[in-house]
């Protein structure tokens, strides 16, 4: 059996629908989208159409979507550019929480040495931030509060909608990193309060480098990037053609495929965990809150996750050790740390992420790789 791959948390496979919708803006329609004449035209519709794609999945208006180089970009264009507007009228309080991503974290962090001011929100022993908590931290100068959909190590899935709902009685600007629930769970910003929303292709099947930004109508931030008047004057640079319609081709078949997909891998992620707490000395992070559907995170008494990923390897299964943007780092999870851990089993995490191309028989190579690796590490 080839390389198994359990990391769909960090990376996904380029759906098949993906690259054939991609194809034809690579050889024969690579016109400029800026362009007057029919080639650049055929571009500009195309990017139009996908907006449209996008727009629909999530309940918005296709104004209302922006196009960036990834989620990385789209949570700094929000958070800096929001802050940087709202300070002119006083606002310089930021709310966030202590379990975001780092293109969240570092952003805030970007804000405080400019002198803005950030509180960050304890999550609970499970990884969920609380509505109350957001409430008591919004004061009168605060300009945004930033909350993920989903964490992407634990999967833990917050409730959005109560904040939403916080933030838009307090008349605060509410964003959300959506970047690994977009085409896995279902987002209405509308329903849900949401003034600007993060999200990454390459999560969904889609190709990498290209990022979705909606902002709602009136609360779009400054110009991030200096140039030529794409994206409606807002963002400067060339449009990556061929792989925002492969986004929109990614992000249409997973929202035909969600509630199905949701379900398979509820069902294999649930088997695999039932099979690994066999293990002696392991335990569940994040696990008795609702979450992500193929996400897993665990830790193993006495184990160094490195040691437990190069292992891996070795036998053939791809996994990670807590998020891929962090995993250079010889560092323990933040957000492991952050739901009280002892560094032990912070440092000794395990996180699976299983996607659509993921089989039963591939949950029993990976129980037994692990089962093996862990056996050989602690032992």
């Amino acid at each position: 059996m080839g390389m198994i791959y359990a990391d769909n948390a960090a990376t996904t496979r380029l759906s098949d629908a993906a690259l054939k919708a991609m194809l034809p803006y690579l050889r024969e329609e690579y016109g400029n989208a800026s362009t007057l004449y029919k080639l650049g035209r055929g571009a500009h519709k195309a990017i139009e159409d996908a907006r449209s794609v996008f727009a629909r999945g999530i309940n918005t208006m296709p104004a209302e979507i922006y196009f960036t180089s990834g989620g990385s970009e789209s949570d700094n264009w929000a958070i800096k550019g929001t802050a940087h507007r709202l300070a002119a009228q006083g606002k310089r309080h930021i709310v966030t929480d202590n379990i975001e991503h780092h293109a969240v974290l570092n952003s805030t962090k970007a804000l405080e040495k400019e002198g803005f001011d950030v509180t960050y929100i304890k999550a609970d022993t499970n990884g969920v931030i609380h509505a109350e908590d957001v409430k008591a931290a919004i004061r009168p100068d605060t300009a945004l509060v930033s909350v993920m959909f989903a964490n992407n190590e634990l999967g833990t899935i917050q409730p959005v909608s109560e904040i939403g709902r916080v933030c838009r009685e307090a008349g605060v600007l509410f964003h959300c990193d959506a970047v690994q629930a977009a085409g896995i769970l279902p987002i209405d910003v509308k329903a849900m309060n949401i003034d600007l929303l993060s999200m990454s292709a390459h999560k969904f099947h889609g190709p990498k480098g290209v990022g979705i930004l909606y902002a709602r109508r009136g609360n779009v931030p400054p110009v991030y990037i200096d140039g030529g008047k794409q994206e409606r004057g807002h963002r400067a640079g060339t449009e990556n053609v061929a792989g925002i319609v492969g986004a929109a081709a990614a992000f249409s078949e997973a929202m035909q495929e969600r509630e199905n997909k949701a379900l398979r891998l509820a069902s294999m992620r649930d088997r695999m965990q039932a099979e690994l707490l066999k293990i002696p000395g392991s335990q569940v992070n994040g696990g008795s809150v609702p979450r992500l559907p193929g996400t897993l995170n665990m830790s193993f008494e006495g184990v160094d996750g490195q040691s437990l990923i190069f292992a891996l390897d070795l036998k053939g299964v791809a996994a990670s050790s807590g998020s891929a943007c962090a995993s250079g780092s010889v560092s323990p999870s933040h957000v492991l740390l952050a739901l009280g851990l002892p560094y032990s089993l912070a440092h000794g995490s395990l996180r699976l992420s299983l996607g659509k191309y993921n089989t039963e028989d591939e949950i029993d190579e990976i129980v037994r790789a692990v089962t093996d690796a862990v056996c050989e590490l602690g032992g």
